[in-house]
């Protein structure tokens, strides 16, 4: 009886495909594989000793390994002195094409440590491709990831951080495969020597104070994340750790103290322009953030059902939030005349509200009603917030009228709870 086995070699990419005719001998064939085409050899880039014997080749094409279906890592070796670079291959099936990624030397990492950390790596970044994760336009520079990331996930904080603080940095341009923890840390020290503006204003000075170290944080998160897309964390104390460089200041997020009663905010109001007045009036009566309430166009407005949507804030989802009958009639009257794509809140030419436009007014109202200077929109929506923690109402039904998460109202407000429950444990002594 004739046993016959079948190989199967696989062509790692077009450009590495050799023309070859193969003559069947089947001696040869069980004795040795020299027949086969050397495209289709896969080496052991586990053992050192193989590593070290591999030569260039040509248009710098890695030498690659199979970790599984349609995952490869590949090593290319130094074509002078010095190590050599990895990289990680995979099969996108939706594509119906190969996507690469250079994964770095990895500088101080050596022997078999090299090859196990470039092995998980390639498989995770495998994972990302055949999951769909993983864009198909090159990311080769820290300009690129940001860019992928933001189209993914666009916002106006990672928006203004990357136009301000990231596309115009020395960081930008850095291959992602070079990038390490000396250099994030370069950028963040630009980031915090960097002044923060305090008036935008075209008219007068630009004023700017020192950069907080809660603001720090906020504006490194996109980088973060954009960054954790695309590289895995390098390892704990080398500097490989890129992401070691992003972790943020303990203790920065300081709990907002300034708190307005109701006789103040009447007083904002009573001293408010007309243009400005129905903006406030809405930050008064509703626990939304500034940007939110401007962003709210008349077709977000339900009359039948009392209802308004708040689409995707700061807290990224739309949520709908049930209107009482007077704040109904009061959106009701600011929504007459208008479209349904015109701001619900407009200025005299009919735009929308913006953090630049509604600032001076604002801190006017609060100078002529003889309020604290600190006063800013963002402070109605605390003292809001606060009014409905005090009046009994549930943690979590304020973070769904505000969008934020039940730890953050418990952080920031949970002082107040306490107080209130002390006050009526004191009620019930005897």
């Amino acid at each position: 009886m004739k046993i016959w086995t079948l190989a199967y070699f696989p062509v790692l990419e077009s450009a590495e495909k050799e023309s070859v005719e193969v003559r069947w001998n089947p001696a040869k064939f069980f004795m040795d594989f020299s027949w086969i085409p050397k495209a289709c050899r896969l080496t052991d880039l586990s053992k050192i000793g193989n590593r070290q014997k591999l030569k260039p080749r040509p248009g710098d094409e890695p030498h690659w390994q199979r970790l599984r279906s349609g995952a490869f890592v590949g090593y290319r070796p130094a074509k002078g002195q010095g190590k050599g670079n990895w990289f990680a291959r995979a099969y996108d099936a939706d594509r119906q094409k190969y996507l690469r990624q250079p994964l770095g030397d990895y500088g101080q990492l050596e022997g078999h440590v090299v090859f196990a950390t470039a092995r998980r790596d390639a498989e995770i970044w495998a994972d990302r491709v055949q999951s769909g994760g993983i864009t198909s336009d090159p990311i080769v520079t820290v300009e690129d990831a940001c860019r992928a990331y933001f189209k993914r996930n666009p916002g106006p904080i990672a928006a203004g951080v990357f136009r301000r603080h990231v596309f115009d940095d020395p960081i930008a341009s850095l291959h992602l495969s070079k990038l390490r923890r000396h250099h994030v840390q370069a950028w963040r020290d630009r980031l915090e020597a960097a002044p923060a503006l305090i008036s935008r204003s075209k008219a007068g000075p630009t004023r700017t104070k020192p950069r907080a170290s809660s603001t720090v944080n906020r504006d490194m998160v996109p980088l973060r994340a954009a960054l954790g897309q695309f590289l895995n964390p390098g390892a704990p104390n080398t500097d490989a750790a890129w992401q070691e460089a992003l972790k943020p200041h303990k203790g920065a997020d300081k709990r907002r103290v300034l708190y307005l009663d109701r006789n103040q905010r009447e007083r904002l109001l009573t001293t408010a322009s007309e243009e400005v007045a129905p903006f406030v009036r809405a930050m008064c009566q509703l626990p939304l953030r500034p940007g939110a309430i401007a962003q709210l166009q008349v077709k977000d407005l339900e009359l039948r059902t009392r209802t308004i949507s708040v689409g995707k804030d700061k807290s990224g989802r739309t949520r709908q939030i049930a209107l009482p009958e007077a704040i109904s009639r009061f959106l009701a009257k600011q929504a007459e005349g208008c479209g349904p794509m015109e701001p619900l809140f407009r200025r005299k030419d009919g735009r929308a509200w913006s953090k630049d436009a509604w600032k001076g007014p604002i801190k006017d109202a609060a100078r002529l009603a003889e309020l604290p200077e600190a006063t800013t929109a963002y402070t109605l929506r605390h003292s809001v917030i606060t009014d409905l923690i005090r009046h009994g109402v549930p943690a979590l039904t304020v973070a769904q009228l505000s969008g934020t998460s039940v730890a953050m109202i418990e952080r920031h407000y949970g002082h107040l709870v306490r107080e209130d429950a002390e006050a009526a444990l004191e009620r019930l002594i005897l």
